[in-house]
């Protein structure tokens, strides 16, 4: 596998604020990665400086190589990134087909290509609602919108920020089986969430960040066998 994110040394701030102190992390060609800590750690800010949302004051960012932290946000994602922010942030006024088409691209020329057809099979719930407003969605709902969206831009790499907070245990499982079906498929995840008992089933590597750092990474088995790791960065 060849490295497709690499993000090195990164200092990020708002303001004077500084909230990131040489993060780094990676994420290989169709490898899942979580991005754990507790909340106010840096987890947001580290995906909102990945992105373009937030200008690094240090560090680089590079995508398949290419050094992409001094780009636009709009730049960043026709590079082959797709964001599943945090709160969602559909078009509430907008339908489902009509936020599923608004971003619809190929650029990187998939050979199977995100459609409507496939995300309606992954998500039918959003089959029957295609008429439907963004806010008559229920949160669920709206969340699989989200995913199915970032999917219709055919990305390289899936970011997702906070990928099942609020929602319900059934709504919670099928965003798991979801995510363990895309990499299946081959597809290249960040996660962020704070369930650890799933993200171990289906991830390949975790990053654990305290205060703007990361202060532990390894594989799906060694975090489950390092109850300490859990108990130290991640309890309440």
């Amino acid at each position: 596998m060849r490295a497709l994110l690499e993000v090195e040394g990164l200092d990020s701030a708002y303001g004077s604020s500084q909230v990131l102190f040489g993060m780094s992390l990676s994420v290989e060609e169709g490898e899942v990665v979580t991005l754990l800590g507790r909340n106010g750690m840096g987890k947001t800010t580290t995906v909102r400086s990945i992105m373009g949302l937030l200008r690094p004051r240090q560090g680089t960012v590079r995508y398949l190589g290419q050094a992409i932290h001094g780009l636009a946000p709009y730049k960043i994602a026709r590079a082959g990134l797709g964001l599943v922010p945090e709160g969602r942030q559909i078009f509430p006024n907008l339908t489902v087909y009509e936020n599923l088409v608004a971003t619809a691209a190929n650029r990187r020329a998939a050979k199977n290509p995100w459609t409507l057809e496939r995300v309606f099979v992954v998500f039918p719930a959003l089959a029957e609602r295609r008429d439907n407003a963004g806010l008559q969605l229920s949160g669920g709902e709206q969340q699989m919108l989200a995913i199915a969206r970032a999917l219709m831009t055919n990305p390289g790499l899936l970011i997702l920020d906070e990928a099942t907070e609020g929602l319900a245990p059934l709504v919670r499982a099928e965003i798991w089986r979801v995510l363990a079906a895309l990499k299946g498929a081959g597809q290249s995840i960040l996660v962020i969430d704070k369930n650890v008992e799933a993200l171990t089933r289906f991830a390949d590597r975790h990053v654990v960040i305290e205060k703007g750092r990361a202060v532990w990474s390894g594989r799906s088995e060694a975090l489950r066998a390092a109850p300490d790791i859990q108990h130290r960065y991640l309890g309440v």
